[in-house]
């Protein structure tokens, strides 16, 4: 099985060579997910947004591109294809502000194009495989308060707003709340226990 990982955090996953390392909790959560698909015997292909240095703005030149149904320049095309050769794609970001970091709301919008990964008539996804979609977030709010005061802004926006319009139909959400507040031990025992 092809996994694809779109990681975001500024303090990268990777230290060289795709080897991942421990500067976040996010990261190594990475390092268990990444252990746990190879004893499933996943291939994996890591795409580190801060370590490729992606610029998630989109230019007027970018937009203009993206509404021909265009590549917006060769990064953007090759995470494209490298999306469109999974059978699974799992984000992983902090939750900011309630929802996700500048970079991958801006993979989202300049990667997950019209006219390259979905049909720009009918909102059908090109992703043929029907990948599993998998979100592994972190955040401070505790998870009650972020699900009922704030009405889980993120599964809203990712889960109907994005993958459910473009019918990807099978999607999940890991999420890790109070990372800061969890003692050493604890945080341990979940980056052992974690499954996806």
């Amino acid at each position: 099985m092809k996994t694809v990982i779109i990681f975001d955090h500024p303090y990268t996953a990777t230290a060289g060579n795709n080897v991942p390392h421990h500067r976040s909790f996010l990261a190594a959560l990475l390092q268990s997910v990444m252990t746990q698909l190879r004893h499933e015997n996943n291939d994996i292909d890591l795409i580190d947004l801060h370590a490729d240095g992606f610029n998630p703005v989109m230019s007027a030149s970018d937009l203009s591109n993206w509404r021909r149904g265009q590549a917006i320049d060769p990064q953007v095309a090759d995470y494209q294809q490298r999306l469109l050769a999974a059978d699974r794609i799992i984000f992983m970001f902090p939750v900011w502000w309630e929802v996700m970091p500048a970079m991958t709301k801006g993979f989202l919008d300049k990667v997950y194009a019209k006219g390259q990964l979905y049909q720009a008539d009918n909102m059908q996804t090109k992703l043929t495989k029907q990948p599993k979609v998998d979100i592994i977030t972190t955040m401070s709010t505790p998870n009650l308060a972020y699900r009922l005061l704030f009405g889980a802004p993120l599964a809203k926006l990712l889960f109907r707003g994005t993958f459910l319009k473009t019918r990807l139909w099978h999607f999940k959400w890991h999420n890790v709340a109070q990372v800061e507040k969890k003692s050493l031990a604890k945080r341990q025992q979940i980056l052992r226990d974690f499954r996806i």
